[in-house]
């Protein structure tokens, strides 16, 4: 009989599966884990104190730099719960607009999760396949805020600007000559929503290749099937919420739940799992891959057929036109107070929450009337996962843990905030 020996390791803060600056310490009898001890805090920012010291609009960049995989999401749920202390509501445009880039957003999160979950496990091919798709998303949220991350692009009562009539092109260079780049700029030669459709439609395909490299890989679903099982009781008890819980076979969807903006006029399903283990929450995230391509498609239709403002008329909420400030001194005076001081909101407290690609993103707001908060509480769904980070491990083999840590998509920028 061989000696097996009892051993406590540190798996972390620099181990690549560890998917950013978790530390593990796992207590060991062989390879087999007698309990999973996550050690959080390493990229503590103070997001939520910086923000009492900052005017409202200010905080809204932070937003981004939560979950820096979804972006635009985190800003939705900071802004949500402005309008509600505010009492506004944006234009309809502006919200489909929202919604639309929510949708990208969920697949954007969902292609970097499959693409370091696989590789994690040892699928290599799939990682490059879903970094292709994440470069033409990147484009969009470049071609409509500046910036390939982090965005900045919701704004209390609307968004920044309308969506662009024309894509950044490709220019020759000495990686592509001039025949190269006509191929590269086929698709962006009109304006971003002729793009956006174009990968809507080009998207479906890309996912079955995804499919085909990973769904009946049995080396994949030796390594996923059975994997940290999680009850459908024992899933809300933990406070699971997204794909989290829809894999676990419980139907909820804050987007289908408690609809907020325009989510209630769209077609799309809510897919849910059965037995509650890693496989089956990859097959519901890539299912959600495809509802968001559905809800997106359903987004740039209405979107063509419906032009209009896509922010509120009200100069305490939004700068006034370039021109107006040059030529009108009240335009001046509102463009300065709003860039300097901010807007007050009434004193009461708002709690809103969206449906993150990760779960439920809550933000809890306290107002004591001044230009920025009294307390701001943000609700990450990463946090409650990775507390069950014990409870999924213990019993497996230290292998497990890798795709137990991939299964859960976390991103510390949220959990340690």
């Amino acid at each position: 009989m061989a000696e097996i020996r009892n051993y406590t390791i540190n798996f972390g803060p620099q181990h690549p599966a560890a998917h950013g600056v978790l530390r593990l310490v796992l207590e060991m009898d062989g390879e087999v884990i007698q309990r999973a001890d996550p050690h959080v805090g390493l990229l503590h920012r103070a997001t939520e104190k910086l923000a009492e010291s900052k005017p409202y609009n200010q905080s809204i960049p932070y937003m981004d730099r939560l979950d820096y995989v979804s972006m635009m999401v985190n800003e939705h749920g900071y802004i949500l719960a402005l309008e509600k202390m505010l009492g506004v509501t944006p234009p309809v445009r502006a919200q489909y607009i929202r919604v639309m880039f929510d949708e990208i957003t969920r697949i954007r999160n969902h292609l970097m999760w499959l693409g370091t979950h696989a590789l994690d496990i040892g699928a290599m091919a799939v990682f490059l396949y879903c970094f292709r798709e994440r470069e033409d998303l990147m484009d969009m949220y470049e071609a409509v805020s500046g910036a390939r991350m982090h965005a900045a692009y919701y704004r209390p009562g609307g968004v920044y600007r309308d969506l662009p009539n024309n894509m950044p092109q490709y220019q020759p260079s000495k990686w592509h000559d001039i025949k190269g780049v006509k191929v590269l700029n086929e698709n962006r030669s009109g304006s971003l929503l002729d793009f956006i459709e174009d990968f809507s439609r080009r998207f479906p395909t890309y996912v079955d290749e995804y499919e085909t490299l990973l769904t009946d890989n049995r080396i994949w679903k030796q390594r996923t099937v059975g994997i940290g099982v999680v009850s459908p009781e024992r899933a809300k008890q933990l406070g699971f919420t997204g794909p989290m819980l829809r894999g676990s076979g419980v139907a909820w969807d804050l987007r289908k739940m408690q609809s907020y903006e325009v989510y209630d006029k769209l077609d799309f399903d809510i897919p849910i799992g059965v037995a509650g283990d890693c496989y089956d929450r990859y097959l519901v995230r890539i299912e959600e891959m495809r509802q968001s391509n559905r809800i997106v498609k359903q987004c740039v239709d209405w979107l063509r057929r419906n032009p209009g403002p896509v922010m509120l008329d009200d100069h305490k909420l939004a700068p006034p036109r370039r021109e107006e400030m040059k030529e009108d001194m009240e335009s001046l005076i509102h463009h300065f107070k709003l860039f300097t001081e901010g807007y007050t909101l009434p004193v009461g407290e708002a709690y809103a929450a969206v449906e993150h690609p990760k779960g439920e993103f809550g933000v809890y707001l306290v107002s004591d009337g001044a230009n920025k908060p009294y307390r701001l509480k943000i609700r990450a769904p990463g946090f409650a996962h990775l507390s069950a980070m014990n409870e999924m491990a213990s019993g497996h083999m230290l292998a497990d843990v890798v795709a137990i840590i991939g299964t859960m998509d976390v991103v510390f920028g949220e959990i340690d905030r």
